[in-house]
């Protein structure tokens, strides 16, 4: 009989897709991890990984993932059910986000008015969030990427322009709007692939035949804004980074194109069961005023 143990090492397996690299991320020695693997396919009657070259998830091995992540969601969020009610608090909630700077604001007005809610929050690329909500690994995620799969309930958040940002002294500073030619030789300071921003950049250029000439790629977000400033390069940065009260000096002119700008929205599971703080969070988040960046008014 499979082993929840064994179904959880399946699960590290089918996401790396790598023997060594699993192993290593479980803490513990890879023949064992080959053995349970193998133990697994054997109970099942059919492999699920092709192993021609690299280790590769088949059509079956996707198929069962899907399976096994559901039900150890639900064994999980029964464990979480059992604890929210034998505390008799408001339980914990687990959002992820690829950037949390958008969530600050909402994020502080939750912790005061729900001082006794437990928030763990989660940062990850948009590709793994379908996944970790249809396993119940996490209760709300919030990105910039459309995320087209089947089971989730989606609340569109806003959607706001992305222009484009230059040091105060540059040649195109004070332009009232731009086109991806007139960046087409700007060196740029952006963001690492998997974040919205840099695959905006990518796509943005894309559709004009061009390839974006990135000077830096920078893992802190907030850190983009200041190099812009310091002479560094040019950079897409959103209109709300204009709001920001520790924002550096820099000119935001709109880019001339309709694909220049980004939807936030709020994803959960359709058959998750949520505690009372992800339902408070679902609501303060929901009806945040993004516009001032602000609680709504009454």
């Amino acid at each position: 009989m499979m082993e929840l143990n064994s179904l959880r090492q399946f699960l590290v397996v089918a996401r790396l897709e790598h023997l060594s690299r699993a192993a290593d991320e479980l803490h513990i020695a890879q023949p064992s991890l080959s053995r349970t693997i193998a133990r697994l396919e054997s109970e099942l009657g059919v492999p699920l990984f092709d192993r021609g070259g690299r280790l590769r998830l088949n059509d079956t091995g996707r198929l069962y993932r899907d399976h096994v992540e559901r039900a150890l969601g639900e064994l999980d969020a029964g464990r979480r059910a059992v604890t929210d009610a034998a505390d008799q608090g408001l339980g914990t909630v687990r959002l992820a986000s690829e950037t949390f700077l958008t969530l600050t604001g909402p994020l502080a007005a939750f912790k005061r008015t729900h001082p006794d809610a437990e928030i763990a929050l989660h940062w990850s690329p948009p590709e793994d969030m379908a996944r970790r909500l249809r396993a119940q690994d996490i209760d709300l995620c919030v990105t910039s990427h459309p995320i087209h799969t089947e089971g989730l309930e989606a609340t569109r958040l806003f959607q706001e322009q992305v222009g484009a940002a230059f040091p105060l002294d540059h040649p195109l500073a004070g332009r009232t709007s731009v086109t991806i030619s007139d960046l087409a030789d700007q060196p740029f300071v952006t963001a690492r692939n998997e974040h919205w921003l840099r695959r905006l950049l990518d796509r943005l250029f894309a559709a004009h035949g061009l390839t974006p000439k990135i000077v830096c790629e920078s893992d802190e977000h907030s850190a983009i804004a200041d190099l812009i400033s310091a002479g560094l390069g040019t950079g897409l940065v959103p209109a709300s980074a204009r709001r920001s009260t520790t924002r550096a000096p820099l000119a935001w002119i709109p880019l001339d194109d309709p694909a220049s700008h980004r939807t936030v929205t709020l994803y959960q599971a359709t058959n998750s069961h949520p505690s009372t703080a992800t339902h408070l969070m679902h609501t303060t988040i929901t009806n945040w005023n993004w516009t001032t960046n602000q609680p709504p008014t009454h």
